[in-house]
């Protein structure tokens, strides 16, 4: 069957098979969210959660789910402060023990050999010492859903690690070797394959932007990418009476 210009081979013949309604939507992006008990701020917790997500960009807030039951959801309604701390593949097994122990029976840190440091602009909540990025959020509004609150929260501050910054202060995730949760699973995120418009962009640069990759792609996209922008070729816009070119 042939390829459309995208390079995918349309098949409508591909079978599938229809499944009750659920949270099928996978990869997500597992984070520790770290927090504290409202004047008591050593009595500290962190929280392995799957249901995280960005939900505006001005200002810059951020999502997250948790159950009633579970020891950090008291302690965030009460501060209303909480970080969420990206993770790496060194943190994934402590990652997953966060998520099945609960802060009411240990201290997760101890048992773990995380660690906490100071989170800035958080009166209350701290940081988890290591992570690649800190976001420390201020909640703004809590939602009830049914089995889980939702809690909708403002960045107020972000940290990041300094080995994945620049000489010129970029922000390289792609060195942070970051892990994702997907349907029960965790995972590395895999080789860098394109970025935001490599679809259309101009081979210069493509070219440019292959440079700075810092991991090495998987097999066959540095191809894909260097050919990037061929499939989709800008096209030149005539109006009566003006001569445009492409940008």
């Amino acid at each position: 069957m042939e390829k459309n210009r995208n390079g995918i081979r349309p098949d409508r013949e591909t079978a599938y098979v229809s499944l009750p309604p659920s949270t099928m939507l996978n990869p997500a992006p597992v984070v520790l969210v770290s927090c504290a008990e409202k004047g008591r701020p050593a009595n500290r917790n962190m929280v392995t959660v799957a249901w995280a997500g960005t939900v505006n960009s001005d200002p810059p807030m951020v999502s997250v789910s948790l159950r009633k039951e579970r020891y950090s959801h008291g302690l965030i309604l009460e501060s209303g402060e909480f970080v969420v701390n990206l993770v790496d593949e060194a943190m994934a097994k402590a990652v997953d023990f966060c998520g099945v122990r609960s802060g009411r029976d240990l201290d997760k840190a101890a048992e773990t050999g995380l660690s906490y440091l100071s989170a800035e602009g958080m009166e209350t909540a701290p940081a988890v010492a290591g992570a690649p990025v800190h976001l420390c959020c201020r909640v703004k509004q809590v939602l009830e859903l049914g089995s889980h609150d939702l809690f909708l929260a403002e960045v107020a501050a972000v940290q990041v690690r300094k080995d994945l910054l620049d000489e010129k202060g970029g922000v390289h995730l792609e060195k942070a070797r970051l892990i994702a949760y997907s349907h029960g699973l965790y995972q590395q995120l895999g080789s860098v394959i394109g970025f935001f418009g490599w679809s259309v962009a101009r081979q210069d640069v493509l070219e440019r932007r292959l440079a700075q990759v810092a991991v090495r792609p998987a097999e066959g996209s540095r191809s894909r990418l260097a050919s990037a922008g061929k499939p989709h070729p800008k096209k030149t816009v005539r109006k009566p009476g003006k001569r445009q070119q492409s940008p």
